[in-house]
């Protein structure tokens, strides 16, 4: 049985979880499985490295930062490596170059190409425990690129994916996937099992436990994800494809986003193909937009509104200001947040998001945005009562029974 292993920033966060975490990894090998563990920078290294760099340079050079970067995750593989040869398993830690895994060549945000397999599999076929560098690989040229925050999530995947591993097991500091922030809403109830759909909507709303680039390749490359905590032994939550039965669960959990920005076009000349240009000059400079909502033409304007993550907010701001002879006027509010209503239930079921709207209502939270989907509803209101929103709706739709 081949399993593949990853642990986050905080399972490796300084040298007694690393220790841990070589234990937890050498038990699984006494019981006779092959292993590949990916590994992340020990917690803060990443962000450490990025301060760095910004004492010399304001805007750095992609190129150059995913060279630092990658180097966190490097120090994490090497440092476990050598925790398991001392308790006597053979061990082998390899950077992304060396784990085979090609890149397109987008510096700081690469996707994953291809991954040659051919030295991963001579290190298991020798009886050798991998420990893999996550978040990173090499582009055609042999540049060194680094996948975006979440990126070894991404990476266990990934080589799960291209070695036909039983399973992916996602080390994290908690112990599975609830049906929303436990720190929000006590009441929060830890699933057993989860749709690729579902965790996918979960995790690009603002779930951190897993990334949504990973759930999406899972999906897409048939591996069954177990979310799991490196300070327990507890269970965790199955994420896999969507089973008989799983339907009957109305609502799966709710999620919070408060890293959301809304860009408001007032009066734009509504010409055929005004917002394809907008939306393809966002798109160019790498800004990812959400929910969009465009009123009915009036006198030959239109408002237009969408979301951005608020990290993207003022490069946003500079691609708009090449339209600014078509737009009568923009705003850009930052006081926001994106509370959604995730299940593959709502398929088959009516009225979820009246109760949604009466819910919110009930309690006096303006919405401000609506889109929805097959399996989810999400809305925009003001941050200040985002986690009301949450507790409201998980007691709406009985989320802890």
């Amino acid at each position: 049985m081949l399993i593949v292993h990853k642990y986050g920033g905080t399972s490796v966060g300084d040298l007694e979880r690393i220790e841990n975490v070589a234990r937890r990894v050498a038990a699984a090998r006494a019981e006779g499985k092959d292993l590949v563990v990916v590994v992340s920078a020990m917690s803060g290294e990443t962000n450490k490295l990025i301060e760095y760099a910004h004492h010399f340079a304001q805007t750095p050079s992609r190129r150059e930062m995913d060279i630092l970067l990658s180097s966190g995750e490097r120090v994490t593989a090497s440092l476990l490596a050598i925790a398991l040869q001392e308790m006597g398993y053979p061990a082998v830690a390899m950077t992304g170059r060396q784990a085979g895994i090609r890149t397109d060549d987008t510096h700081m945000f690469a996707r994953i190409e291809e991954i040659n397999t051919e030295a991963m599999r001579r290190h298991i076929d020798a009886g050798e425990i991998i420990v893999v560098a996550g978040f990173q690989g090499i582009d055609q040229q042999g540049n060194v690129t680094t996948l975006g925050r979440g990126g070894s999530d991404l990476s266990a995947v990934a080589i799960a994916g291209a070695l036909g591993a039983d399973a992916c097991e996602i080390y994290s500091d908690v112990d599975g996937i609830y049906t929303t922030d436990p720190r929000i809403e006590p009441q929060a109830r830890k699933l057993e099992r989860i749709s690729y759909d579902e965790m996918l909507e979960l995790a690009s709303l603002g779930a951190k436990v897993l990334q949504s680039r990973s759930v999406e390749l899972a999906k897409k490359m048939g591996v069954t994800i177990v979310a799991r905590s490196s300070f327990s032994d507890a269970e965790g939550t199955i994420i896999t494809e969507e089973v008989e039965g799983m339907e009957a669960v109305l609502v799966s959990g709710i999620a919070l986003d408060k890293n959301q920005a809304r860009v408001s076009l007032r009066d734009v000349v509504d010409r055929p193909g005004v917002a394809a240009e907008i939306f393809n000059q966002l798109a160019a400079d790498q800004i990812n937009v959400d929910m969009i909502i465009q009123n009915a033409s009036t006198d030959g304007t239109t408002h237009l509104g969408f979301t951005v993550p608020q990290s993207e907010i003022e490069q946003a701001k500079k691609s708009i200001a090449a339209f600014e002879e078509e737009i009568g006027g923009m705003d850009f509010d930052e006081q926001i947040a994106k509370v959604s209503v995730v299940g593959v239930g709502m398929k088959s079921h009516s009225g979820v998001a009246a109760t949604a709207f009466t819910a919110m209502a009930d309690n006096s939270i303006n919405i401000e945005m609506i889109a929805t989907s097959e399996i989810k509803v999400s809305m925009v209101i003001d941050e200040k009562f985002g986690e009301l929103a949450v507790r409201v709706l998980h007691e709406a739709y009985a989320l802890d029974r």
